[in-house]
């Protein structure tokens, strides 16, 4: 055991490691988010480059078809996304006429249950209009830096994940260097169990949509929702985008509701049972399912959410947990990192 000023010696020097760790990071996120995402693909992506060049197939091309597929599924949500926004829009002058409807009997309401008339609510709304304008263009000049950087992070991923691919010998080789003799031996074999878990890792990720598409498909067939099992595998797939994707993917089954239905409810209802489902992948069905996938602890994959959210937002969301899943792998080869395995295990 060992002694006490040692032992808080030791605790200090984990908290300023950890501190100036986390210092570099959120500073940095403009590097390392594209830079860790290449990663994430360039993993995903190696069995395939391998198996192509094991048939003979050059680095160059290997490494181009394996980027073309994982572009190829972006396109295709992207596809998606613009198909749904399309029917929105195409749907939105019947949604516009219901919602002067329900606006004109809300004033009528209004009038006779509190005494307002009705030229006063018209210019409390022209007021509420006003300032929403306004914020409105706040958050469009946000928007417009967001979609910069975003655009920015798009392009450089897969750049970073074709070096990944190519050079992935060299890196192999510094981290020999970097491992040292000590470690040299079993640093291969970490590796290997790295590739296995982000393979994991994407098969679980997999699994939550199929999981979520088909709670968001109960949920509107209990409706009767028309084409509920459609919206809800799209819905789920689309949460794939961030914040983006549940909207835009949501605004399509609400406006069938609202077309066909008749009645606010049914939107509404629309609205609680994707926003429900939304609650239990973030907190109950992706830490699990995932985790179990990983074999890390859902303790540790919530922690793991909740810092990436903290640092780099929605991405760090999605980096964060393979980030634990290779630290737990690293654990089980360390003897002296078994206190940190134990936390970070499912099963310890």
């Amino acid at each position: 055991m060992k002694p006490p000023d040692k032992a808080v010696a030791t605790i200090t020097t984990y908290l300023q490691f950890s501190f100036f760790l986390a210092v570099i990071l959120y500073f940095g996120k403009t590097l390392f988010i594209p830079l860790f995402f290449g990663l994430l693909v360039a993993m995903v992506m190696y069995p395939v480059c391998k198996w192509l060049e094991q048939r003979g197939w050059s680095r160059t091309f290997s490494t181009t078809i394996s980027l073309a597929i994982v572009i190829s599924l972006f396109v295709l949500l992207l596809g998606l996304l613009v198909w749904q926004l399309k029917v929105f829009l195409h749907d939105w002058p019947q949604i516009a006429h219901k919602l002067e409807a329900v606006l004109s009997d809300l004033q009528i309401w209004v009038s006779d249950q509190l005494n307002i008339p009705p030229d006063r609510q018209s210019g409390w709304l022209r007021n509420m209009m006003t300032n929403t304008g306004s914020i409105i263009s706040g958050m469009l000049q946000g928007t417009l830096s967001t979609t910069i950087n975003t655009s920015f992070i798009l392009f450089m991923i897969p750049v970073f994940a074709a070096l990944f691919l190519y050079h992935r010998g060299v890196f192999v080789r510094y981290l020999h260097i970097v491992a040292g003799p000590a470690y040299r031996s079993r640093l291969n074999g970490i590796l290997q169990q790295v590739i296995h878990t982000y393979f994991n890792y994407i098969k679980g990720m997999i699994l939550v949509y199929i999981i979520v598409g088909t709670l968001n498909s109960a949920g509107l067939l209990a409706l009767g929702i028309p084409h509920a099992i459609l919206f809800g595998m799209l819905t789920a797939i689309m949460t794939i985008i961030p914040y983006i994707g549940i909207i835009v993917s949501a605004l399509l089954p609400i406006s069938v509701a609202w077309t066909t239905k008749g009645s606010i409810w049914y939107p509404l209802g629309v609205i609680g049972i994707f926003s429900f489902v939304q609650y239990l992948e973030a907190n109950v069905i992706f830490p699990r399912v995932v985790g179990a996938q990983l074999n890390v602890s859902t303790w540790a994959t919530l922690v793991a959410i909740l810092a990436g959210g903290i640092l780099w937002g929605v991405s760090g969301m999605v980096l964060f947990i393979p980030f634990v899943a290779i630290l737990k792998i690293a654990t089980d080869n360390l003897e002296e990192l078994k206190g940190l395995n134990l936390l970070l295990s499912r099963r310890p």
